[in-house]
């Protein structure tokens, strides 16, 4: 392709700043389409960001000939409908994280993309941030030594929505978001793991409800092994009392650890027999961009997008076995 033509099943606030500006200011890309059922808003968007065309309907979208690539950015509860549909209609896909509700609906989606001989990728952008690339550098280039141990642990208090039954975020009902924020927020770390350490050939977990403000669980503990034979723990909880909040990724290896974070953006910490170093990476200011252009650039014949179908599903993957006890 000269031009990669994007299409937005979804306009919705992760568009705004995280992933649609990026499509139209990387080089050879542009958007050429959003759609959101709401016709204000969706015109709306399309104004803001000057984009030529909205829809009010997914199909009529998917149809465009100008729509090269379908990025779908609703709800993990409609991603495989509207990825499968894109896929059949002999376009590639580019879906929001989770990839799917279930593992079983991620293998649905893989399977659509490789009948229609179509590309398949998935919003795990971390894969492609400098933030975390510099920790796969740290790690690749034997800064810790041998890989051990890897410790998470995502702590926050909820919010006044989510107490609020007339106002519960989507990510709260299961028929929409799966189990709630756990679903929404440990896939990106999950994810980059598997980016870092390799796949994660076994999990387990055990998940519960401990704050009472809505059906899905508030606080999941999980063990997991990796393939090469590196143990894993993690903890997410969402009623956490402010003094408690913690975002946390500890990788310990048999010379020293790496201490970073997932959504803060901390200083990365490399603790050796040496000392401790830091290293300061902000990320972009759209913070899907960086990974968007490696969409562009595999679709242009340029180069290979790290977060694909097959990659997502692994993490999808994890996430069944750690809930579904």
């Amino acid at each position: 392709m000269k031009t990669v033509n994007w299409g937005i099943v979804g306009c919705g606030n992760v568009c705004e700043r995280k992933s649609g500006p990026a499509m139209y200011k990387t080089p050879h890309s542009a958007l050429a389409a959003v759609m959101r059922r709401d016709a204000e808003k969706a015109a709306d968007f399309a104004r803001r960001h000057n984009v030529p065309k909205s829809y009010t309907d997914a199909a009529a979208l998917i149809a465009d000939p100008e729509v090269d690539i379908v990025y779908v950015a609703t709800p993990p509860g409609t991603h495989r409908e509207l990825a499968v549909q894109a896929l059949e209609a002999g376009k590639p896909v580019y879906v929001e994280k989770p990839m799917a509700m279930n593992h079983a609906e991620c293998l649905e989606m893989i399977a659509a993309a490789e009948k229609a001989g179509q590309k398949l990728f998935v919003a795990y952008y971390r894969r492609a941030l400098p933030y975390f690339l510099k920790v796969k550098e740290l790690l690749d280039g034997g800064s810790v030594g041998q890989p051990l141990t890897a410790e998470v642990r995502l702590l926050r208090p909820e919010r006044p929505e989510d107490r609020d039954p007339a106002r519960l975020p989507w990510r709260l009902r299961r028929e929409v978001g799966g189990e709630g924020y756990f679903h929404d927020l440990a896939p990106h770390t999950l994810d980059i793991l598997d980016f870092l350490l390799g796949e994660i050939a076994d999990a387990r977990g055990c998940k519960s409800n401990l704050g009472g403000f809505y059906d899905v669980a508030d606080t999941v503990t999980a063990a997991f092994r990796f393939r090469s034979g590196v143990t894993g723990t993690g903890t997410w909880c969402f009623v956490a009392p402010p003094q408690a909040v913690e975002d946390s990724v500890a990788i310990t290896g048999r010379k020293g650890i790496i201490r970073f974070s997932t959504f803060t953006f901390s200083p990365i910490e490399l603790t050796t027999a040496g000392g401790t170093e830091r290293f300061r990476i902000d990320p972009t200011e759209h913070i899907q961009g960086p990974l968007i252009e490696t969409i562009v650039a595999e679709l242009r014949g340029e180069g290979r997008c790290p977060s694909t179908g097959t990659s997502a599903a692994r993490t999808s993957r994890v996430m069944d076995r750690i809930i579904s006890e």
